[in-house]
């Protein structure tokens, strides 16, 4: 404790708040991400201590998680593809004018959120660690099926339209070079298209532009002022699911720890998980309950403390973020590993003291800054629209500086548009985007693995985290399938009764 106490020091402070400021304005931009601060800062700090460069990212990976969310509840276009959960009751919450309340919820849990991340990663950084790696390329590619299994509980009325904007992401996914075997799929003959779809103008497109088009296929301009919330929130009102929080957080850490899960997963696990306890909200759930900001902020808040985790001790990034940090051990010639906290103790003091002072700097940045950003929604639309486009094109732009992406944004915008019309929910097919590429890599290598053992199909299938993973994903399907759906929800009442 006199340790991590004696790292602190008016320089160590000011990294964490520069970086925190930064992370809030950069997630909050439409197309700029943490990944993309973190990377330019790698560049910036080689030359410094160690600790002050630790100190920076982590202001900037902590708040910049959490501030996607603002952007998510304002204009509907997630920061971060963690925060796509968030959109689907905060936006609904912006637009009945309670934005300040959407807000003041994201951030008091993803301050509850990414303490208790980074408190699991003080305490349980080599259990969970040892947890982690038992997971078998088969249970990556099972746990990911399951995050995709839960979209149509979480975002649509309709299990079989989130089923089918399920393949629609997966297939967008698949588009680009073959991981394994390098050949060219789905390119149509587009050299753009060799390294994939991006997911900025991915994002951008089918959360902001399309909202645009809505907008103006709607021209309902007369009701487009928004108005702000007047009364004040009581923190108490706000805390009372303060119980559900620690299930969800706990969710978050646990998945965090799982290479190449990270937030997005662990947000729709843990909003399903949300859905699934509270059986009568407030508001119903996808129409701005409260629950379902605080299971996605509280979730994929605490992946920072849970993907730092494979990162220190096994040197394994949890996240594209940690991938980036990792660099940053390798250049102050810093060694993660199973023996990285005994022998690197300051180090690793540094992560936890910046992030917990990242975490009160997220607390006060979200109370006093974000309200002010808040102010954006009362503009009326018809000068907004032209803001949110330029937005949008710069943010797609940005993301790798050619004009292709600014074309591919205007295509997904348009294909939103028209998935709304149709009220087909765009947040699975995001998540399939996300997590395509993952599962095509980890289900073939665990099929190429599993084809040289005697028994393949128990090689595939016999491990114990591959049979609970199973049996959860299955029992998700057939709890959602009409046919299925009846005797599963009385086999479900049979074992309540007992």
């Amino acid at each position: 404790m006199l340790e991590m106490l004696s790292i602190i020091d008016g320089r160590f402070m000011a990294m964490v708040l520069l970086g925190s400021v930064a992370g809030l304005f950069v997630g909050a931009i439409p197309g700029l991400s943490v990944s993309m601060a973190t990377a330019l800062l790698v560049s910036i700090t080689y030359t410094w201590e160690h600790s002050d460069a630790l100190a920076m990212i982590m202001g900037v990976y902590v708040v910049g998680v959490f501030s996607g969310a603002v952007s998510a509840i304002l204009i509907n276009i997630p920061g971060a593809p963690s925060s796509v959960v968030t959109t689907l009751d905060g936006y609904p919450m912006s637009k009945k004018g309670q934005s300040y309340k959407a807000l003041y919820t994201a951030t008091i849990y993803s301050f509850t959120g990414s303490l208790f991340g980074l408190v699991a990663l003080g305490l349980l950084a080599t259990p969970v660690s040892r947890l982690a790696l038992k997971f078998t390329k088969m249970d990556y590619f099972l746990l990911a099926l399951f995050g995709l299994a839960t979209v149509g509980s979480v975002s649509t009325k309709n299990y079989a339209k989130g089923l089918i904007s399920v393949m629609i992401g997966l297939i967008i996914s698949m588009i680009g070079l073959d991981p394994l075997m390098g050949t060219k799929r789905l390119t149509f003959g587009l050299q753009n298209l060799t390294g994939g779809i991006s997911t900025v103008p991915a994002l951008v497109g089918f959360f902001g532009f399309a909202e645009v088009l809505s907008v103006v296929y709607n021209m309902k301009q007369e009701q487009n002022v928004l108005a702000m919330e007047k009364s004040k929130i009581s923190l108490e009102e706000v805390l009372k699911h303060w119980k559900l929080s620690l299930y969800t957080s706990t969710i978050g850490m646990l998945v965090g720890a799982l290479p190449g899960a990270g937030g997005p997963v662990a947000s729709f696990i843990a909003y399903n998980e949300a859905k699934r306890i509270v059986k009568d909200p407030e508001v119903p759930f996808g129409e701005g309950a409260v629950e379902g900001i605080m299971a996605s902020e509280s979730s994929n808040n605490a992946c920072i403390g849970g993907a730092l985790i494979p990162m220190l001790t096994l040197a394994v990034p949890g996240d594209a973020v940690t991938a980036i940090i990792l660099s940053v051990f390798y250049v102050h010639g810093l060694q993660p590993g199973p023996l990285f906290i005994r022998q690197n103790p300051e180090a690793f003091h540094a992560i936890l003291v910046a992030g917990i002072i990242a975490c009160f700097a997220l607390l006060i940045l979200g109370l006093l800054v974000a309200p002010r950003i808040c102010r954006i929604i009362t503009i009326p639309k018809n000068i907004m629209i032209p803001v949110v486009t330029s937005l949008c094109v710069i943010g797609s732009f940005a993301c790798n500086n050619r004009l292709f992406d600014v074309g591919l944004m205007f295509f997904f915008g348009l294909m939103g548009f028209l998935m709304r019309r149709f009220d087909y929910p765009v947040a699975p097919l995001i998540l399939a985007m996300v997590l395509g590429k993952m599962m095509d890599s980890n289900f073939r290598q665990a099929v190429s693995l599993a084809s040289s053992a005697e028994n393949p199909f128990m090689a595939m299938f016999g491990h114990p985290i591959t049979i609970i993973l199973t049996i959860c994903t299955l029992g998700v399907l057939l709890g959602n399938i009409p046919w299925t759906k009846k005797y599963m929800d009385k086999l479900t009442g049979m074992v309540k009764r007992k």
